[in-house]
């Protein structure tokens, strides 16, 4: 009874930095993530890693990471980890989404992810389009985190990393195309009853 107790009380608590800028001659960068657990088991963790680009999303590392000369996973303490991108270029600016879950465990709190980095590389002359990405990854990063947070939902129930990041895909696009479509419809229907 203690024991399952104590999986049915583990608790994750994710956090990681909101915007990360570096300089066009940089060609690797660490992407920082901390968590905290209480009354969680005390084996280590499932370290995931995702990101969003502004027409993709992809699953970086969940928890094999899909391209090992590209990314590396680093346990930097006992509570803190990093994502490793090597050949860095402007087009890895994205927003990248770290996960933590303790499988084992049966609470909904034991699987969680943090807010999301926004990575921008600059390039040799800061244009307004770095900017422009900033402003729309910062705009965009609370309706990531409150979806990405569904996947873990769907985690026990689906076993493959690349479907479950998918369906968070899938849900973020609907729910997208159904703010931009609403408005035209809504239009559309009051003048047709005007007409009649």
């Amino acid at each position: 009874l203690l024991s399952t107790d104590n999986a049915d009380t583990c608790q994750v608590t994710v956090t990681q930095p909101r915007f990360q800028e570096v300089n066009y001659s940089v060609h690797t960068v660490f992407l920082t993530c901390a968590f905290s657990a209480s009354g969680c088991s005390s084996s280590p963790p499932e370290v995931l890693w995702f990101r969003f680009l502004p027409n993709e999303h992809e699953d970086l590392c969940t928890p094999e990471c899909t391209d090992h000369q590209k990314y590396k996973v680093h346990l930097l303490s006992e509570n803190s980890i990093s994502l490793q991108i090597n050949d860095l270029t402007a087009d890895d600016n994205a927003i990248y989404i770290c996960g933590i879950s303790f499988s084992n465990s049966s609470s909904p709190y034991s699987k969680q992810t943090g807010d999301g980095t926004v990575l921008t590389k600059t390039e040799k002359q800061h244009s307004n389009g770095i900017l422009i990405f900033m402003i729309i990854a910062s705009s965009l990063l609370f309706l990531y985190s409150t979806t990405v947070f569904t996947f873990f939902i769907v985690y026990k129930k689906i076993s493959s990393g690349r479907k479950i990041f998918q369906a968070i895909a899938q849900e973020l696009q609907k729910q997208r195309y159904a703010e931009h479509c609403r408005q035209p419809d809504d239009l559309e229907d009051d003048t047709v009853y005007q007409n009649r």
